[in-house]
């Protein structure tokens, strides 16, 4: 065994390891109490909902992971763009960025029916959410990295007599990055729960709906098995985009380290 599936195994081994224990004692418990299934499903229970509702499943995913990745994608431009404007102008910055905060504290069951009466139902307003509910953490974190520059570099541009935009491309972009990827990794992670929340309230129509419509209306029926059936596939995603911008923030931070040496 090469060192790099050592590395692999001594790090997913005891996650995996703790999650079979888990499920043995699930199960066991659920053998021993003898819990109804719409109260307590056993793991076999929930692995024969996925078996039986696998299309429906993974159709419900596939919507709800497309509407995260355009939520994050949208907000990754838009809070990019905004924080390079806050980094320019005192005034911008003084004035809007308590409206930005707003985005983070707003209940989204308080506007949703705003969002419908203005956009209706549907894949348009569920990524509208996930927009408001994962824009924030860009902004905040991109804004910090553009503006926590040192002095002593602020002042060798001024020496040169450098542009506004060739301190901005030269000095404040390139230092924002690490801010920016952080920002990313937390913004991942929202956008899923953006998403599930805007399926909750906004996201339903007649043929299609993703996994947060799926939970609410197996939770309505008392499908309990097929609930944690669409509650593992939301945790599956979410680790997937989580793991996905990882991943490519920490090649990116290479290249910004090697490109800095």
């Amino acid at each position: 065994m090469n060192r790099n599936w050592r590395d692999v195994v001594s790090s997913a081994g005891p996650p995996l390891g703790l999650l079979l224990v888990v499920l043995a004692g699930w199960q066991i418990a659920s053998w021993w109490f003898d819990w109804p299934e719409f109260l307590m499903p056993a793991p076999t229970d929930v692995a024969t909902a996925i078996a039986n509702d696998g299309d429906r499943l993974l159709a419900a995913t596939l919507r709800t992971g497309l509407a995260a990745l355009a939520g994050f994608g949208t907000s990754l431009i838009v809070g990019v763009l905004i924080a390079v404007i806050f980094s320019q102008s005192r005034l911008v910055r003084s004035s809007c960025y308590p409206y930005a905060i707003f985005l983070q504290t707003v209940p989204i069951i308080a506007i949703a029916p705003l969002i419908i009466t203005w956009f209706g139902t549907g894949f348009p307003s569920v990524v509208l959410v996930t927009v408001i509910i994962s824009l924030f953490p860009i902004i905040a974190s991109t804004t910090s990295g553009l503006l926590v520059i040192d002095e002593e570099l602020l002042e060798l541009f001024r020496l040169y007599r450098a542009s506004r935009w060739q301190v901005l491309r030269k000095l404040r972009l390139p230092h924002s990055i690490p801010f920016l990827v952080t920002g990313a990794r937390t913004s991942s992670g929202m956008a899923v729960i953006g998403a599930i929340v805007g399926e909750f309230f906004v996201g339903h129509t007649t043929t299609h709906y993703g996994l947060g419509h799926l939970v609410l209306i197996t939770s309505q029926h008392l499908k309990t098995a097929n609930l944690f059936a669409a509650v593992i596939a939301s945790a599956v995603l979410g680790i997937a985009l989580f793991g996905t911008v990882t991943w490519v923030g920490s090649t990116l931070l290479a290249r910004w380290d090697t490109t800095g040496d």
